[in-house]
């Protein structure tokens, strides 16, 4: 009967004789489980013709949900880790958690229990009032034009939010947070919001006919953004560097990039970042001298940045400026 229902959900109408065929049955075990289901409270009509068969129409109330055991387990794994992730209201995901369990034969019930984790919190972690990712999906799905006032990460939390007209195309949640991808009316380009910040207006504008997301993925949109490109999901900077160190030794660190086997002492280094500055930066955290630097441009960043350091003044933990013989003094390198 399980098997039945889930058929009955993966299309609208389903012929009588390819149902039993599907669950091996026989039509009046077919019959008897759709009446089972009915008792149940789903919706189960009858069409007829050639090819008679049944169909599974929404209702005016939920009826049980009924799912099998490895559906169960997924279900309340994920109810599991919305809560500890922030990807949901936590309280109303520890609330259904609880239901789904309650619920459960005592053999499905020791498996959830044997799932247990931790998540590391996050700064990032961000929850969407439940409210406003219903309305905001709402508009992205009747393709409708969203009208809402926005405070920017810039500006000050209590400051005036601006007025944003957009045409919302996808809603997204990653790095923590729920954002908007949508195309800016009023400045004719792409655009991403979040969630947290934006205070939706009513009513909603027109309709309109959807455009295609840069690149036709938004998840490599929005990955481009976060990165600061504005065109493919690519660092806006990539350099190159000859570490003196052995490439095991650096592969675990590097996330994005590749790392080239020079031999027992060396590799060579290709990542990016937002800024050359911030890539010459990031290098600098392997401790390990650097040659067969390219570009230039990551050259004149590290000049950049030991022009800076050279330049600072050094505050001891005891609470005394001071200089060790090898330490420049910044009163007499005021031009660094």
């Amino acid at each position: 009967m399980l098997k039945l229902l889930s058929l009955l959900q993966t299309r609208r109408d389903w012929p009588g004789r390819v149902l039993s065929e599907r669950l091996e049955v026989s039509d009046r075990t077919l019959r008897r489980d759709i009446d089972h289901l009915r008792e149940l409270g789903y919706r189960i009509t009858t069409f007829k013709g050639p090819d008679g068969g049944y169909r599974l129409d929404a209702g005016s109330e939920l009826p049980p949900l009924l799912f099998d055991e490895d559906q169960a387990v997924a279900l309340a794994t994920a109810l599991q880790a919305a809560a500890a992730s922030g990807a949901a209201d936590g309280e109303a995901a520890l609330r259904a958690l609880t239901t789904v369990r309650q619920v459960m034969p005592s053999r499905l019930r020791h498996r959830v229990d044997s799932v247990t984790f931790s998540t590391l919190p996050s700064d990032t972690e961000v929850v969407a009032e439940p409210e406003m990712l219903l309305a905001v999906s709402a508009t992205v799905r009747a393709c409708e034009v969203l009208r809402f006032g926005y405070v920017s990460v810039r500006d000050d939390p209590d400051a005036e939010p601006s007025r944003r007209r957009v045409e919302p195309h996808h809603v997204v949640f990653g790095n923590g947070r729920w954002y908007l991808v949508a195309w800016d009316l009023d400045v004719d380009d792409w655009r991403v919001y979040r969630l947290d910040r934006m205070r939706p207006r009513i009513p909603t504008g027109p309709r309109f006919i959807p455009r295609t997301v840069p690149g036709g993925d938004v998840r490599d949109f929005l990955a481009g953004r976060f990165k600061g490109s504005v065109g493919e999901n690519t660092w806006p900077c990539t350099g190159e560097v000859v570490l003196h160190l052995p490439a095991q030794e650096v592969i675990p660190f590097v996330t994005e990039g590749t790392v080239e086997d020079l031999g027992p002492d060396r590799c060579r280094l290709r990542v990016g970042s937002w800024s050359w500055v911030a890539l010459a930066a990031s290098l600098g955290r392997f401790d390990a001298a650097l040659t067969d630097v390219a570009p230039p441009e990551l050259a004149d960043a590290f000049a950049l940045l030991s022009r800076r350091f050279a330049g600072t003044s050094i505050r001891r933990l005891d609470g005394a400026a001071g200089h060790s013989q090898n330490e420049p003094d910044s009163r007499r390198n005021t031009d660094g």
